[in-house]
């Protein structure tokens, strides 16, 4: 992992039932996430996805190219363009920093409309220290 290192894009399908199960899983209950004919009488041509999804799909981007070892230290994001269902989100990332086992990585989720989040995450890779097993040495059985 070095400064510089992209992450490979990850798309994904923003379906009514993603949009309305992360707003119900998050107990955000606020009826522009599930209700489409109330999202139109506010202004919105369908409901959209809440913060609290993006920002875990935003995480599991992250934890899933460094793997389940990884520890989310801070995810700090800014919505821009809603998620609205019957589009996709492509996430894309970039290693900004590396220092000693963390990394910063700057993220964007772009949709049709537009980047529908951008911002940074700092994640933690434990060391991995060699196993070695009882009665054995480098050169062979004890």
């Amino acid at each position: 992992m070095r400064a510089g290192d992209s992450l490979p894009p990850l798309e994904i399908a923003i379906t009514r039932t993603l949009v309305v199960a992360g707003a119900i899983a998050s107990r955000d209950y606020q009826d522009v996430h599930h209700d489409a004919e109330l999202a139109r009488q506010k202004g919105a041509p369908d409901i959209f996805m809440n913060i609290l999804t993006t920002n875990g799909l935003v995480g599991r981007y992250v934890t899933d190219h460094f793997g389940p070892a990884a520890v989310l230290r801070r995810v700090a994001i800014r919505l821009g363009a809603p998620n609205h269902p019957g589009d996709t989100m492509v996430l894309t990332g970039v290693v900004e920093d590396v220092r000693g086992d963390t990394a910063t990585v700057r993220v964007v989720g772009a949709n049709g409309l537009g980047n529908h989040v951008t911002g940074t995450v700092t994640v933690t890779l434990p060391v991995t220290l060699p196993v070695t097993m009882p009665g054995k040495n480098a050169e062979g059985p004890a």
